[in-house]
């Protein structure tokens, strides 16, 4: 059931009704164990941010501490992690999008964390190796012509942030309204929708053996935020890509649900030249690619695996197939969040791991964006 903040009210000697300014809202979709909160805010960077950290504030303190104290766990008394997150800030912060820092000061007035400790959270990825799955399925590959695309989020489940999921729908003043599928204090992406149908998602290939790394350049979940906000193609997104200083080695994956739909897999090679490369579809020159695809891209935690699944259903491609991907190359033990989208519709499925159980293991909640669009 919703829980409306946008009321209308009366002045006792006034015929005009005024309305007063949006606080946000919250809906719950699955039940039980799979829920997971959906959080509408709407208005400047700043107002949504102060909306998600009034609604969110004790999830976002909980999720937030008990991440950071598994991150000072993990890496031991030898190294003063407070030190190392607050110096990546410093060289990072220079290359995030104004509007997620002015988001990030709002969120810190709604929910009383201090900005501190939240630009700290969000500085652990950008140090840290990651691992993963994506793929993009169109055209010839698919069943109905759509365009389907598939994020697993594979990342230790220690930290407890599977206890708080949340999908933030994003209605800005200015630019165009998003969906981040995420947890309650994270407002970088790791993944999300666009309503320009645009789908965003990624595989780290950063190898521990390079830490530490330069993190003097854009990352890529703050960049996704970004181009949320302002790209309104898969050619908007690759010249962005090509613009920027990038950092770390991804494979980053995109899917446009307009027109006849299409997909690209980007690697970043930093710190190596080419700084990227782009494949619109896997071709024989694509060495993390088993087999290749008409109207795929793909590379996951278990490549032979995925080939010989695309390509027995190669032409099949619905919802149902891809969860059945997401489900074939999750991390076992570390399957923190699964994410199938179809960018034709607007409709997403998410999986959240319950404990220690993979996000594989349990049922994939269907969330229909346009519901939530039009607030």
């Amino acid at each position: 059931m919703f829980l409306f903040a946008l009321l209308l009210v009366s002045g006792a000697c006034s015929t005009k009704k005024e309305t007063q300014p949006f606080e946000g809202l919250v809906d719950t979709v699955g039940t039980g164990k799979d829920a997971v909160k959906v959080v509408v805010v709407k208005g400047t960077p700043y107002e949504m941010g102060k909306q998600l950290g009034t609604l969110l504030a004790d999830d976002i303190r909980q999720s937030l501490t008990g991440f950071m104290d598994a991150v000072r766990e993990e890496y031991g008394s030898e190294v003063n992690v407070d030190w190392l997150l607050k110096g990546a800030w410093l060289d990072n912060s220079p290359y995030i999008d104004e509007r997620i820092i002015q988001e990030m000061e709002g969120m810190a007035e709604g929910s009383g964390v201090s900005l501190e400790d939240i630009q700290m959270a969000h500085m652990v990825p950008v140090v840290s190796p990651y691992a993963c799955s994506g793929v993009v399925t169109w055209g010839p590959a698919t069943a109905d012509g759509h365009v389907y695309q598939l994020r697993n989020l594979d990342y230790t489940m220690d930290a407890g942030l599977q206890d708080y999921p949340v999908v933030v729908v994003y209605l800005p003043d200015e630019g165009t309204p998003h969906a981040n599928v995420t947890f309650a204090g994270y407002i970088a992406s790791h993944t999300g929708m666009s309503a320009n149908h645009l789908v965003f998602g990624e595989k780290g290939r950063s190898k521990s053996s390079e830490y530490p790394y330069n993190v003097k350049g854009a990352h890529f979940s703050f960049l996704f935020r970004q181009m949320m906000y302002d790209a309104s193609s898969l050619d908007d997104i690759l010249g962005t890509l090509q613009k920027e200083k990038l950092i770390k080695r991804y494979c980053l994956y995109f899917a446009d649900g307009n027109g006849g739909g299409a997909g690209a897999k980007v690697a970043v090679n930093a710190p190596d030249d080419p700084p990227l490369t782009i494949w619109h579809d896997n071709d024989p020159t694509d060495p993390m690619a088993p087999d290749i695809f008409s109207g795929v891209v793909y590379h996951t935690m278990e490549d032979d695996d995925a080939a010989g699944y695309i390509k027995a259903n190669y032409g099949e491609f619905d919802p149902d197939k891809m969860i059945g991907l997401s489900k074939l190359v999750a991390d076992e033990g570390s399957n923190l969040m699964d994410v199938v989208y179809d960018a034709s519709t607007l409709d997403l499925w998410v999986a959240y791991a319950n404990g220690n159980e993979d996000a594989a293991l349990q049922k994939y909640v269907h969330i229909d964006l346009k519901e939530y669009l039009t607030y």
